[in-house]
């Protein structure tokens, strides 16, 4: 059969393209998500040229910024051998039909939908952050920035005993997903102030202002998301030295180093789609198209601020 894959030709234009399937265990595609943080800079050609080779998808082909194939959150179910009519997610663009080797390949939980498993990337993300942050039970921690990849790291670290976690935003609406997924939520003005740890994942200046204003001696800062090409204006001086505080970066490309003994990549995997087991996270779908129509909304689903994780599904 004849694969179709979704190309990124030229800034917020895309285009379906028939595509070879590869290699490997034959896979037809059921969904796919869109990361819209990492898919908008991609799609608008703002992938900084220092970074094309740090940022190819484990299965993208062409180069950046164009054309090329991109995308890394798709699930399906495997069509012959021994896990034939198994549901399995795979770092893979969007495409109808493909072949990746079975150690690339990993299982579904029984407990996890397929359509709610296109956010195993992401949660693979907040995992990553969560680890970087060094937060533990009992800390007051504020998360900025209500996307996807800030929803679930705010989910997560609110597991944590006594932990006093708030997810803020700009926009008032991002009040009902923390409502949705049993969180605290502020807008700035009302954000937690003297935090423990703080973790950055809106992508803008003002929300590293934030974070840094609010964070307490000798707290840390997460810097989790990603500007592409663009140069971002730091507050450093003021309290930052006599506070103390300690700015990190967290990237989902490699694990901590202090995991590293006894964690690997399909390790962290595994563990995010268990974590999806959870129906609250149906919550972060906000929106869902058929394959065929994708080229003509791809670029206005990207430019939307109140896209989530939006779902491709395929027929």
């Amino acid at each position: 059969m004849t694969a179709l894959a979704l190309w990124c030709v030229a800034p917020d234009r895309a285009e379906i393209r028939p595509a070879d399937t590869g290699t490997g265990v034959a896979v037809k595609a059921l969904y796919s998500g869109i990361s819209r943080g990492t898919e908008r800079l991609v799609c608008k050609g703002q992938v900084p040229v220092s970074e094309h080779d740090r940022m190819r998808a484990p299965a993208m082909e062409g180069a950046f910024p164009f054309p090329v194939k991109y995308g890394y959150c798709s699930v399906g179910e495997v069509t012959e051998g021994v896990l034939a009519g198994r549901h399995v997610f795979a770092l893979f663009p969007h495409q109808t039909h493909y072949r990746l080797p079975q150690d690339t390949l990993t299982l579904l939980p029984e407990a996890l939908p397929p359509q709610r498993a296109v956010l195993a990337a992401n949660m693979e993300t907040a995992l990553n952050v969560v680890w970087d942050s060094g937060a533990s039970a009992g800390d007051r921690i504020a998360v900025i920035g209500a996307g996807v990849v800030g929803a679930l790291v705010a989910f997560l670290l609110a597991r944590m005993p006594g932990a006093d976690v708030t997810l803020v935003d700009i926009n008032p609406a991002r009040a009902t997903l923390a409502r949705a997924l049993d969180l605290r939520f502020a807008m700035p003005e009302d954000a937690p102030q003297d935090c423990d740890v703080v973790i950055h994942t809106s992508a803008s200046e003002a929300g590293l202002d934030l974070a840094l204003s609010n964070a307490g001696m000798n707290a840390t800062v997460v810097e989790a998301s990603w500007h592409g090409d663009r140069s971002v204006s730091v507050p450093l001086g003021g309290a930052f030295h006599s506070r103390r505080l300690r700015l990190i970066s967290s990237q989902v490309g490699n694990l901590p180093a202090h995991r590293l003994p006894r964690w690997g990549y399909a390790r962290r995997m595994s563990k995010a789609l268990a974590l999806l087991c959870d129906p609250r996270f149906d919550a972060l779908i906000s929106g869902e198209t058929d394959f065929a129509a994708l080229p003509d909304v791809y670029a206005e689903i990207l430019a939307a601020p109140e896209t989530l994780c939006h779902r491709i599904r395929y027929p």
